[in-house]
């Protein structure tokens, strides 16, 4: 019974973060023109690493963590604070369409891993 759970826990975060990924990648290939799906995936794990080792902290935890994940986004894609900016939010976006249309279609309640609030 314990493998089956550790198994589903591994694929749900597999599935996660994959959507994150490409969430990534489908902002990241907008705004800046950049064609890697891998580099997004691996953006979207040190992102949501990134936003756990900062969110908790008490009162500043949350916007820090915002903070943060922005700053993983301008260090793994060029074109500075602004266009992380923008890639952060494209992101947000195109994570809630991307769930939207998977939860409704295979009726799953799965989120994205490396996407905040999502």
């Amino acid at each position: 019974m314990a493998v089956t759970g550790l198994v589903g826990s591994v694929v749900a975060f597999v599935i996660a973060l994959l959507i994150g990924g490409l969430a990534i990648y489908i902002s990241a290939r907008v705004v800046s023109d950049i064609d890697d799906y891998g580099h997004a995936v691996i953006t979207a794990f040190v992102g949501a690493i990134a936003w756990a080792l900062t969110a908790w902290i008490p009162l500043i935890g949350p916007v820090l963590a915002l903070i943060v994940w922005v700053g993983v986004i301008n260090w793994r894609y060029p074109g500075g604070w602004g266009k992380a900016a923008i890639i952060g939010l494209a992101a947000w976006v195109s994570a809630l369409v991307i769930l939207f249309v998977v939860n409704s279609i295979f009726g799953l309640g799965i989120g994205a891993f490396g996407i905040p609030g999502v």
